[in-house]
């Protein structure tokens, strides 16, 4: 089994910074020697429900133009 891992101030700041605002992601603390080296951050954006709101956007544009086309068709 390796030694205790002591976390100091320095590194325990850095990684409240790290996480500070992440929303979606990871964040990896990499160990060598039984001490950190490196702090790794990686952030995903989700767009998902802009996805939808734009896709339900666009069929009711699409359902507007269709009313407006019929009725031109019946004065």
């Amino acid at each position: 089994m390796g030694k205790p891992l002591e976390i100091d101030d320095l590194w325990s700041k850095r990684i409240n910074e790290s996480l500070n605002g992440i929303e979606y992601g990871t964040v990896q603390i990499i160990v060598h020697d039984g001490k950190i080296v490196q702090i790794e951050r990686t952030e995903r954006s989700r767009f998902e429900q802009e996805a939808k709101v734009q896709q339900q956007v666009t069929q009711t544009t699409s359902q507007v133009k269709q009313v407006k086309q019929a009725n031109k068709r019946f004065p």
